[in-house]
């Protein structure tokens, strides 16, 4: 494990649960829009169920996408320097 693997792995994940996530997001939202700007009857008791689902989702986008490999890789690297995590020195191919 080298520091740049390491990276291209938190990079790699995070690649992955794009589309999934975001998909997911833009469902519960386009779904829970029409509850937000409803004025009729029932809309007094809807909104304040709807308003927090809509806001969870969006800082979980935030925290799923952004903070969890920030951390992640904050973490392993600091394992990797202090020798928790096996290091394997990168190979240059010979030009």
């Amino acid at each position: 494990m080298t520091e740049a693997g390491l990276e291209q792995a938190v990079i790699d994940g995070a690649v992955q649960r794009l589309r999934p996530k975001l998909m997911t997001v833009t469902a519960v939202i386009l779904s829970l829009a029409p509850i937000l700007w409803e004025t009729g009857i029932g809309s007094d008791v809807m909104k304040p169920i709807a308003a927090p689902i809509v806001g969870g989702m969006i800082t979980s986008t935030i925290h799923v996408l952004i903070l969890v490999p920030v951390f992640f890789l904050l973490i392993k690297r600091r394992a990797l320097r202090r020798g928790h995590l096996p290091a394997v020195q990168e190979q240059h191919a010979a030009e």
